[in-house]
C-alpha cells in the first residue's frame, strides 16, 4: 500500500512537472512568437501602404502584386460556361480552361454560401488551370499562352452545345480548338491543325494541369493524400504514381513516367483535375515543380508523340479533362464509359475506358476492405437517407461479422477479470520471487482454460478493419456538409459545441476570451459528442482487467481524458462512429460479463442510482 501511494505521488509530481513544462516550454514561446508575427506584419504591411505594386506573401513578407481574381479573369476575352454542375468561363487568350465553380457543392453549410471554387486564372493568388496545345522545335507562330483566339459572337459552352475557336498564325498553319462538355465534370478537346504551307513540320500534342502556388492546409494531413495523382504505365504494368505536394517539391521536382494511355492530375482532398488521352497513346508524363516569382509552380503534363504534318495535310488530337468533385459513383461511370457495375459486381472485369479511375478517391494500403466497405455504406445510405445513420448501421454490420473474434477476446478478459483476487493473491505470495509468480500464474490460467492471448489477437485482427471504416470516413465526399441530427449540421466538421460556454446555453464564443482565447477555441474545444465519447471510453477501460501494474493503471485511466481532448477537434462524423463502436462493444462486453458472473462498471452504477450496496471488488 505504502509503495502504491507512493507511486501515485510520483505520477501526479510528475503530471503537473509535464504541464508546466509543456506551458513554459511550448505554449509561452509559441505565444511570443505570434505576437513578434504580428508586430513584424504590421510593420511590413505599413510598407507595403507606402510601396505601389507591392503586396503581401502567406509569410506577411513584401511580394509581387497579385491580381484578385475578378482582375485576373478581366485580362482576356472569355466564353461562359454554363452546365448543371459547371459554371466559369473559357479565357480565349491562351484558349485554358481557367475559371470554375461547382455549383453542386458550397463552400459552407450557410444557404447563401458560394459554389467551390475549382480553377481560377493565371495572375491571382494560387492560380489553376488547364491548358492544351502543340509543341515543335523551332517552330515560330505556335500558340501560347498570350495568344488571342477567335470564337463566333454568343457562343455558350454547355452540354450538346460545344464551343470553337480558332488562331490562325499568319504563317500557313491553322489551328482549331473545339471544346464540348457533358452535364457533369467531363470536358473533351479536340485539337486540330492544318498545315496551308509548303514544308513539313513535326509536332507533338500536350496536356497540362496547372496550380501556381497552393494554401497553407494542403498537402498536411498524413491520411489523405493532395498533390499529383496518375495511373501510368503500359498494360499490366500501369500502377498509381502519386507525389503529395511536399515531398514532390523536396524529393521528386521532376518525375517522368512512360505510359499508353492512362490519366494523371492534381488532387485536393475532395476535388480532381485530370487529363485523360486516348486510351491507345504512347506518351510521356512528367511531374513538375519549378519556381517563378517566388511562388512555387505544380505542373502535371502529358506530351503525346511527335507526328509529321506535311503540307495539305491535318493533325487532330483529343483529349478529355476531369473537373469536379471524387464522388466516386460518378468516377465509376466514367471510368466504364457510362455503364459503371453495380455495387455488387465491383470485381467486374470489363475493360475500363479510363483505368481504375476511382483509384482518385485515396483507398490507401487497405483498399481490399476500403472500396467494400466504402460500397456497403453507400447502400446503407441510400436505404437511410442520412449519412450518420448508414455510419452507425455500417458499424452494426462490421461488428456483427466480427463478432466470432470479439466474443473470444471479450470472453478470455472476462475471466481474466474474474480471477483478478486470486491473481493479486498470487502476486502477494510471491512477490519476492518473479518467476514462482509467474509460474503459478501460469498454472491458474490452465486451471480456468484461459489464454491470455485470446484477448489481443482478435483485436489486432479488427484493427485493419475498422481502421478502414476510419480510412473511408476520412476520404469520402459524402461525410462533407452531410447533416445528422439536432445540432450537427455537418459531419465533416468538428462538433460546433464547446463546453465553456455550457453547450451553447451561454451566448459566449470562448475563442473571445483574453489571452487564453486561442486555447479555449481550439485544444481545449471539447463538444457534446466527443464527451459522449470519453465516457464510453472509460467504461470500455474500465471494464477491461486492471493493468498489473499500479502506475499502467494510471495511465490507462488517463486515456479516455487525453482521447477526448484529441478527438474533439476530429469531425463529429468520425467521434460519432467511434462513440457507436465504443457503445456495442460495450453491450457486447457487459453480457459475456454478465454470462460468467463477473463484476463489471455497469452493475455498480445501477445499484448505486437505486441506493443498493455496490461490492468493493
Amino acid at each position: 500500500m505504502q509503495n502504491d501511494n507512493k507511486n501515485t505521488l510520483m505520477f501526479i509530481v510528475s503530471a503537473f512537472a509535464i504541464l508546466i513544462g509543456y506551458q513554459f516550454f511550448v505554449l509561452g514561446p509559441q505565444q511570443k512568437k505570434a505576437e513578434a508575427e504580428a508586430r513584424a506584419k504590421k510593420v511590413a504591411e505599413a510598407k507595403v501602404a507606402a510601396t505601389p505594386g507591392v503586396t503581401l506573401d502567406a509569410n506577411g513578407n513584401p511580394a509581387p502584386l497579385r491580381l484578385s481574381r475578378d482582375q485576373a479573369k478581366a485580362q482576356s476575352p472569355r466564353i461562359v460556361v454554363d452546365t448543371p454542375a459547371l459554371s466559369g468561363s473559357i479565357a480565349l487568350k491562351g484558349a485554358r480552361i481557367d475559371d470554375l465553380y461547382l455549383r453542386k457543392y458550397a463552400e459552407t453549410i450557410d444557404k447563401n454560401s458560394p459554389p467551390v471554387e475549382l480553377f481560377r486564372p493565371e495572375g491571382a493568388e494560387h492560380a489553376w488551370f488547364a491548358d492544351f496545345g502543340w509543341a515543335g522545335a523551332n517552330l515560330p507562330g505556335l500558340p501560347d499562352s498570350r495568344t488571342v483566339w477567335t470564337a463566333a459572337p454568343g457562343q455558350v459552352l454547355r452540354p450538346n452545345s460545344p464551343v470553337t475557336l480558332t488562331y490562325d498564325n499568319g504563317q500557313g498553319l491553322t489551328f482549331t480548338r473545339v471544346i464540348a462538355v457533358d452535364d457533369q465534370a467531363m470536358f473533351t478537346v479536340t485539337d486540330s491543325v492544318r498545315n496551308a504551307g509548303t514544308d513539313g513540320l513535326q509536332l507533338a500534342p500536350y496536356a497540362t494541369v496547372q496550380r501556381q502556388g497552393i494554401t497553407d492546409h494542403l498537402g498536411k494531413t498524413q491520411i489523405v493524400h493532395e498533390g499529383a495523382i496518375g495511373v501510368l504505365g503500359s498494360g499490366k504494368d500501369q500502377k498509381l504514381e502519386l507525389a503529395k505536394y511536399g515531398k514532390w517539391k523536396k524529393d521528386k521536382p521532376l518525375a517522368t513516367f512512360d505510359s499508353v494511355g492512362g490519366w494523371a492530375g492534381i488532387t485536393d482532398k475532395y476535388w480532381l483535375a485530370a487529363l485523360i488521352p486516348n486510351q491507345d497513346q504512347t506518351l510521356k508524363a512528367q511531374y513538375r515543380v519549378t519556381q517563378a516569382g517566388g511562388t512555387d509552380i505544380y505542373d502535371v503534363n502529358i506530351v503525346g508523340p511527335t507526328q509529321a504534318l506535311n503540307p495539305g495535310a491535318t493533325l487532330t488530337q483529343k483529349t478529355r479533362l476531369f473537373a469536379g468533385a471524387k464522388t466516386v459513383p460518378l468516377l465509376r461511370k466514367y471510368e466504364y464509359n457510362g455503364q459503371a457495375p453495380e455495387w455488387w459486381k465491383f470485381w467486374d472485369s470489363r475493360k475500363a475506358e479510363i483505368p481504375r479511375f476511382d483509384w482518385a478517391v485515396d483507398w490507401g494500403m487497405f483498399s481490399m476492405f476500403t472500396r467494400p466497405i466504402f460500397n456497403i455504406l453507400e447502400i446503407f445510405y441510400r436505404l437511410v437517407g442520412n449519412f450518420g445513420l448508414a455510419i452507425m448501421a455500417l458499424t452494426v454490420l462490421l461488428k456483427l461479422i466480427l463478432y466470432p473474434m470479439a466474443d473470444k477476446s471479450y470472453e478470455s478478459m472476462a475471466k481474466i477479470k474474474k480471477i483478478q483476487p486470486e491473481v493479486e493473491k498470487l502476486k502477494a505470495k510471491h512477490k519476492d520471487d518473479p518467476a514462482k509468480q509467474q509460474q503459478e500464474m501460469m498454472q491458474l490460467y490452465a486451471k480456468e482454460k484461459i489464454n491470455p492471448m485470446m484477448g489481443c489477437l482478435p483485436m489486432l485482427v479488427q484493427i485493419p478493419v475498422f481502421y478502414s471504416l476510419y480510412k473511408v470516413l476520412t476520404v469520402t465526399i459524402e461525410m462533407r456538409h452531410a447533416p445528422f441530427f439536432g445540432w450537427i449540421h455537418d459531419l465533416s466538421s468538428r462538433d460546433p459545441t464547446t463546453i465553456f460556454n455550457l453547450f451553447g446555453l451561454i451566448p459566449w464564443d470562448p475563442a473571445t476570451a483574453p489571452l487564453i482565447g486561442g486555447i479555449l477555441g481550439t485544444s481545449l474545444h471539447i463538444g457534446v459528442w466527443p464527451l459522449l465519447y470519453g465516457f464510453t471510453m472509460w467504461l470500455t477501460t474500465a471494464m477491461n482487467p486492471p493493468a498489473g501494474d499500479p502506475i499502467q493503471q494510471r495511465i490507462f485511466q488517463l486515456f479516455p481524458i487525453i482521447f477526448t481532448f484529441t478527438l474533439s477537434q476530429f469531425s463529429v462524423g468520425l467521434v460519432i462512429y467511434w462513440c457507436w463502436s465504443n457503445i456495442l462493444t460495450i453491450i457486447q462486453q457487459y453480457i459475456i460479463m454478465r454470462r460468467y458472473g463477473v463484476d463489471n462498471p455497469i452493475d455498480k452504477i445501477i445499484a448505486r442510482l437505486q441506493g443498493k450496496p455496490v461490492s468493493a471488488t
